[in-house]
């Protein structure tokens, strides 16, 4: 006898997909900055009618970043609510840093190395200095003292470490011992082989064999009942896509707006761009650092400069042999390697207790604001 389905059952997707809908409009009612996502469709029309127009499309692209960054980390903490803190700093870093591979994609395409090698070096600093003691201090701000797991922070600040030492490799033997273009692309490749498999070895230890070392140390504040699942990997799969189109606008723009501003090359690429690229991931830091989820925050920073390191710059020297005009190496400019390696000793440093107060986001941003007002003086040579 064949079964049959009543109307009740068949109405259930619409009224899930009523109630999806009906959330995101409380949401917006309710949350004046994301009235902002008004100007997304503006940049896109600004652009094609004033293509040549850079300060504008310039200012549109910040704005628009803004309410798409807040909308991001709202459907990232659903998100980790569901999963745990470590699966959710993870989705995070992942789609925040896909705006960085986009980027890095359509710069490497055009052959302009260097920019490619200041972004994901302006990147990696930016979310282990800037991020993570932007985080220690707005949790701090709220809560005399916060804990999260030292055991996942090491694991990030050791997979760091690896990534530094080696980018600092080509950069040290070419110098010492007048390497060829050919032997450093060579090395340059076999280094991308071994900082992916150790990527992909990291998430094995720290998602499934030795999961239960990485569970949060914090207790979370209690809060809005988070959004369904379904719907909360909808928001961050469609607003990861407008991140990554407004901000190839906002690259384009960027250098020539920078020229108006009278900011260097070297601080747009190592600053600006990095900062704007992580403005997703900044939002979803800070707003769980706020609600006492520092594990969230920790994870969200570190782990996302450990995939830069270890994952997209790799992937973008083996890329670099099919898009690019010619391969592209690991051998950075020798600022940049010392500014990376400072920047993951601190993250090593300020994590080793697995506990936090604001002062410790004041001393790490102090190091970011030392880092970055000498790119605004003095641009590392070769830019």
């Amino acid at each position: 006898m064949p079964t049959t389905t009543s109307r009740g059952e068949e109405a259930k997707p619409d009224v899930r997909a009523a109630g999806a809908a009906a959330l995101l409009l409380s949401e917006l009612r309710h949350n004046p900055l994301l009235w902002l996502l008004a100007i997304v469709p503006l940049v896109f029309a600004a652009k094609v009618w004033k293509p040549d127009a850079h300060t504008l499309l310039f200012a549109l692209s910040v704005l628009a970043i803004v309410p798409l960054a807040a909308l991001l980390s709202h459907a990232t903490e659903a998100v980790a609510a569901k999963t745990g803190d470590a699966v959710g700093g993870l989705l995070n870093a992942t789609l925040g840093n896909l705006t960085e591979l986009i980027i890095a994609l359509a710069a490497l395409r055009a052959g302009q190395y260097t920019l490619v090698k200041a972004s994901v070096a302006g990147a990696i600093v930016t979310n282990t200095l800037f991020m993570l003691g932007a985080s220690f201090l707005v949790g701090g701000l709220r809560y005399h003292t916060q804990e999260f797991n030292r055991v996942s922070a090491r694991l990030q600040a050791g997979l760091l470490f690896l990534a530094t030492i080696a980018l600092l490799v080509p950069s040290a033997v070419s110098v010492a011992d007048a390497a060829g273009a050919r032997f450093t692309r060579q090395l340059s490749v076999g280094l991308s082989a071994v900082l992916m498999v150790a990527y992909a070895l990291g998430l094995l230890f720290s998602l499934k064999t030795h999961r239960e070392f990485f569970a949060s140390a914090g207790q979370a504040e209690e809060g809005e009942a988070p959004w369904p699942i379904a719907l909360a990997l909808a928001v961050l799969a469609g607003v990861t896509v407008l991140v990554a189109l407004v901000s190839e606008t906002f690259v384009e723009s960027v250098q020539h707006a920078a020229t108006s501003f009278g900011m260097t090359p070297a601080f747009v690429g190592f600053i600006i761009v990095a900062l704007v690229g992580a403005a997703a991931e900044m939002a979803s830091a800070f707003s769980a650092a706020a609600k006492n989820r520092l594990d969230l925050s920790v994870g969200i920073a570190l782990g996302s400069a450990a995939q830069i390191a270890l994952f997209v710059a790799p992937v973008l020297v083996l890329v670099s042999y099919v898009m690019g005009p010619s391969p592209m190496d690991l051998q950075f400019w020798p600022g940049a390697v010392v500014m990376m390696l400072i920047a993951t000793m601190t993250a090593a440093l300020v994590t080793n207790s697995g506990r936090s107060a604001w002062f410790v986001g004041v001393l790490v941003l102090s190091v970011y604001l030392v880092l970055a007002m000498t790119l605004y003086l003095l641009p590392p040579r070769g830019q």
